[in-house]
């Protein structure tokens, strides 16, 4: 949506475009807010799988999109969850008493959202590892892909004064003589613009940066300042509510860079990507290798007195001879295949070779 006013123009996404879906856990939603928004995408949905903690013995479908986990309830849909992928602090298997399938391996999940959560899930369907494998393997491709979602402040994100890209990131354009007005002198900088965020770094410190995706910005806009026309960015609170200045050097430029700004930011804001890049595996590994059994090893404890008692035996016997009786004694040991003296009976080379 475009708006403007006396003192700057831009445009300003309206607070219900904010992405609350991958950050917040709620209860019982209206049917409209379990679907799939813009840039979500289902990864897989599960039938057949209990809400064991806080419905159990309800039989339910789980849906897994890149920004969340959906349970929804067969017998009524006004009873579901929408779990945030942000908010999950842990997933892991645990022993669970179910009411369908009595005690069997469960799905807990550890969420925070203004207060911590506990939801564990079961699979109805015996023996199917599917629950298990892809929640976590989502989890861990949402860990992993932060930049695309997150703003970031004096990253790791520069090297040689050029950008790392993330996956399936395109540099569209590179703008030097950008200025960053957080200080009073400000900072001159470069700005890279990209398909999926807007990054400035110093050019004489470049771990002094910025990392915004477009899915934080909450409005983009062209404002009088003391340091004259300057380009402001505003977050949504949620995500700190920051205001970043940055003034184009020439200034005649500004136009033309607020202009490449909007466009990227109405391209990016019809089709977002959240970055969870994941399909399924063909095959689901073996539900006993996700479980992790125990393994029994085959240990053998010795007894050390046993061969202590071994080898001063053998020395015994063998100091009560000369050296000539001692050589008499020598004889080859095919298992070695070496010359050894004879052993005294009772004693074994294994024994002799555990004390050495």
């Amino acid at each position: 949506m475009s708006s403007s006013s006396a003192t700057g123009e831009g445009i300003t996404k309206q607070q219900t475009d904010y992405v609350w879906q991958d950050r917040e856990i709620r209860f019982d939603s209206k049917p409209p807010l379990l679907a799939c928004r813009r840039g979500e995408k289902i990864i897989d949905s599960i039938n057949s799988v209990e809400d064991t903690k806080g419905n159990n013995g309800e039989r339910g479908s789980l849906i897994v999109t890149n920004l969340r986990i959906i349970w929804v309830a067969h017998n009524s849909s006004k009873i579901n969850l929408s779990i945030g992928l942000s908010t999950v602090v842990s997933a892991n298997i645990k022993q669970a008493k179910s009411k369908l399938r009595g005690h069997t391996q469960a799905l807990c999940v550890l969420a925070k959202f203004q207060t911590r959560f506990e939801f564990v899930f079961t699979s109805l369907v015996k023996n199917s590892p599917r629950l298990f494998t892809t929640v976590q393997a989502v989890l861990r491709a949402y860990e992993t892909s932060k930049l695309y979602r997150d703003l970031k402040l004096r990253g790791s994100i520069v090297k040689d004064n050029e950008l790392i890209l993330l996956p399936q990131e395109q540099v569209f354009n590179r703008i030097p003589g950008v200025w960053n007005l957080s200080s009073e002198q400000g900072n001159l900088g470069c700005f890279f613009l990209t398909n999926v965020r807007i990054v400035w770094h110093a050019n004489l410190a470049a771990n002094f940066n910025v990392s915004l995706p477009y899915m934080q910005v909450k409005s983009l806009r062209v404002r009088d300042s003391k340091f004259g026309r300057a380009l402001v960015l505003e977050t949504f609170a949620k995500s700190g509510g920051y205001i970043l200045g940055f003034r184009v050097d020439p200034q005649d430029r500004i136009g033309e860079v607020y202009q490449e700004l909007c466009s990227l930011y109405q391209v990016y804001s019809s089709s977002p990507n959240f970055g969870v890049d994941f399909s399924l595996e063909q095959e689901a590994p073996p539900l006993e290798k996700l479980l992790a059994p125990q393994v029994t090893e085959d240990t053998v404890v010795v007894d050390e007195a046993e061969d202590t008692q071994a080898i001063a035996a053998f020395y015994s016997a063998n100091m009560a001879l000369d050296d000539e009786s001692r050589f008499e004694h020598i004889g080859y040991d095919a298992k070695l295949g070496l010359a050894v003296e004879q052993l005294v009976p009772g004693v074994t080379l294994e024994q002799l070779w555990r004390v050495v």
